[in-house]
């Protein structure tokens, strides 16, 4: 008997409170790749906000705590660029010279990331029938390096734009400024209101221009502030997660 690959299910908190079925989503587009999913119930919030915030001690014990409960996995896999990115690239403070978690740190991966670089996924079956604006979050784009991004001379790769891209009848959106933060940047979106708020409405003004139907992105937390703009604004451009329309949902 084949032993499957079991990883270990990393949720971040927005998905967690307000947007569960994203997290479905992702177990579905796992298992379909003969992934066996667990999600360790004590995990908790990797810490992000509080050390965006300079309140590093305060994010120390929810690190250690990452750390102990996700160590024993394979692979950990995350719907979230951002939270992926935490962990991978901004933990080691809290783990000075800590080679165990350096080897760890290795293994923790976003979604998209996870199905082209680990399982070598070439293709996704199904169909979505729109014409998709891809929003590429910063920490996906910047510190995981999941896309090219604009100001680098090198061959162009966007690795949520390939998976999605093998789905029979969809789009993509031709945008002006394919990279450019939607304004949400967490505790900027409290601290900065207006800045925010007009950062993200340049963003759906280039998807609307470029004829956008459905607005996708690796991470949920600048979905949700680019939606809650679209229903302020009364628009009805449609926001889906990318594991949401790889799993085959409707829109």
């Amino acid at each position: 008997m084949i032993e499957r690959m079991q990883v270990g299910l990393f949720i971040p908190c927005y998905i967690d409170q307000f947007y569960p079925q994203v997290g479905l989503a992702t177990v579905e587009v796992l298992e379909r790749q003969g992934v066996e999913v667990d999600f360790p119930a004590a995990q908790t919030c990797c810490g992000q906000p509080l050390a965006n915030t300079g309140c590093l001690e305060d994010a120390r014990p929810l690190a250690r705590n990452f750390f102990n409960i996700f160590q024993k996995y394979e692979y950990v896999v995350c719907p979230s660029g951002s939270c992926t990115a935490m962990v991978r690239h901004h933990y080691e403070q809290f783990f000075p010279g800590d080679h165990d978690f350096e080897e760890f740190s290795h293994r923790v991966f976003e979604l998209c990331e996870f199905l082209t670089d680990v399982l070598h996924v070439e293709r996704i079956d199904g169909k979505f029938p729109h014409r998709v604006g891809l929003h590429q979050s910063c920490h996906g784009l910047r510190e995981l390096r999941l896309a090219k991004s604009s100001e680098l001379v090198a061959e162009s790769f966007n690795k949520a734009q390939k998976l999605l891209g093998s789905l029979e009848g969809i789009e993509f959106s031709e945008l002006t400024r394919s990279d450019e933060c939607c304004g949400f940047g967490g505790t900027f979106a409290v601290a900065e209101e207006a800045v925010s708020c007009m950062m993200g409405r340049d963003r759906i003004f280039d998807h609307e221009r470029a004829g956008t139907q459905v607005l996708t992105a690796l991470d949920m937390s600048c979905l949700m502030h680019l939606d809650g703009l679209l229903r302020r604004d009364k628009k009805t451009m449609r926001v889906m997660h990318v594991a949401e329309i790889l799993a085959g949902r409707e829109v």
